[in-house]
């Protein structure tokens, strides 16, 4: 195979170690192949930047050299002149390099326990749903097996399912109202090469590990890599940093198993969709680690994952990068999303309240653990799931039936509408029993 392979793509592989790097033994087929065309047409067009005549990239400039936009649109942007004039351009398709050091001071800002490990600097993608499909392009190969909870986002089906021919492996997700790492231990055991998927707070329940949990997660995983195994773990992080109670682990897993062990590769996938509620801005980003790694280990990885954009989408959106670098930069940031945390944490709060002085409600429902992000769940006792949610819809009340749940996205609904929204839910169990 690996004659069959371009130059540059040895070059990434060999650059990884081959068969002594954990990095080049967990790549797919198609990881193993895919590389960023650093000699071709971006390449070319890289060098010419200082050209005095420059006729090497697909945009169009006015006489002046400002780009050829169209003023409507550029009035609708209502970024600073600079900033908007760069909007209209292509981002790398690495992502804007001064948002991708940005992301990678953030990640360590937010994550205390990454303080003095190596990672990656973030690749940009557009939005989580395509770091995921990155991660599963390079290192998914048809038959290979996903481990991941019982209780998990419907679109991994078709992401590695259904589109790269993963099989997926589930274990119990709860149990006495805590995550069940003991059931994720038992999936790890026997021989070979270990995909885990593993997402928090969690789609659709909402829960996110506890302390003490975070570290049997991390045990497991250590352990599983120190038999022999090669370990990826894919996270994914969409819903960051929306912890509602004290316990609970504040950092990513990221943060643990970056450095866990030299078998074990630890792919973060997150962005700012959730975490700063720009969910039509398709901006993410995937971040890689593993313990021993050396700069040209992670620049490998890194340019696998831009070559994989290139492959697919060529770039993400530039005006979205260039306004939340800006927003970044900004002294405001921090206290704006902090009032926005406060809204949904207020929403968290109301629902433990209303759960707690309506104890009729656990005729009709019972609530699955939840703790943080946007959602959570509950369980419907004595009645049909389908015929529940119609039920809902007939009372103008729309939720989601996922894996034998309902999920409520609290996220999406007024503090003022969630008494009623669980009055509403009560009845219609009722009027389907």
């Amino acid at each position: 195979m690996k004659n069959n392979l371009t130059e540059l793509a040895n070059a990434l592989n060999t650059n990884l170690g081959l068969d002594k790097c954990v990095a080049y033994r967990v790549l797919s087929e198609r990881g193993r192949r895919i590389y960023f065309p650093h000699k071709g047409i971006l390449g070319q067009s890289a060098e010419a930047r200082s050209a005095e005549i420059n006729a090497t990239i697909g945009t169009a400039f006015e006489e002046d050299g400002t780009p050829l936009a169209l003023p409507i649109i550029k009035k609708a942007l209502a970024l600073p002149e600079k900033t908007a004039q760069t909007a209209f351009l292509y981002q790398p398709s690495f992502g804007k390099a001064q948002l991708r050091k940005k992301w990678g001071e953030k990640l360590l800002e937010k994550n205390k326990n990454l303080a003095g490990i190596k990672f990656s600097e973030p690749v940009v993608t557009a939005a989580l749903t395509h770091a995921l499909s990155i991660s599963a392009s390079m290192f998914v190969n048809p038959g290979d097996t996903i481990i991941m909870p019982d209780l998990y986002w419907d679109n991994y089906d078709l992401i590695f399912y259904e589109s790269h021919g993963a099989s997926i492996k589930t274990y119990n997700t709860f149990v006495n109202g805590n995550f069940d790492t003991a059931a994720l231990a038992k999936t790890l055991e026997g021989p070979g090469k270990k995909i885990v998927l593993l997402n928090f707070p969690n789609n659709p329940t909402g829960y996110t590990v506890t302390n003490n949990e975070a570290k049997e997660i991390f045990e497991a995983l250590k352990n599983c890599a120190e038999k022999g195994n090669d370990v990826v773990v894919l996270l994914d992080d969409a819903y960051f940093g929306l912890v509602y109670e004290k316990g609970i682990y504040e950092d990513s897993l990221f943060s643990l198993l970056a450095n866990a062990h030299e078998n074990l590769l630890a792919v973060k996938m997150d962005g700012p969709t959730k975490e700063d509620y720009v969910w039509g801005f398709r901006v993410g980003f995937i971040t890689f680690a593993f313990k021993g790694a050396a700069d040209i280990q992670l620049k490998a990885l890194e340019d696998k994952a831009a070559g994989t954009v290139r492959a697919t989408i060529s770039n993400a959106s530039s005006p979205s990068q260039e306004i939340l670098f800006n927003a970044y930069s900004s002294e405001s940031y921090e206290s704006e999303k902090r009032v926005k945390y406060n809204t949904l944490k207020a929403r968290y709060e109301k629902i433990k309240q209303v759960l707690a002085d309506r104890p009729e409600y656990a005729e009709s429902f019972t609530a699955m653990p939840f703790n943080s992000g946007y959602f959570m769940c509950v369980k419907i006792n004595g009645a049909e799931l389908e015929a529940v949610r119609q039920e809902c819809l007939k009372n103008g009340l729309g939720v989601i039936s996922i894996s034998g749940l309902i999920r409520i996205a609290f996220s999406s609904v007024p503090l003022n509408k969630i008494e009623e929204l669980f009055e509403r839910l009560h009845k219609a169990v009722k009027a389907v029993k």
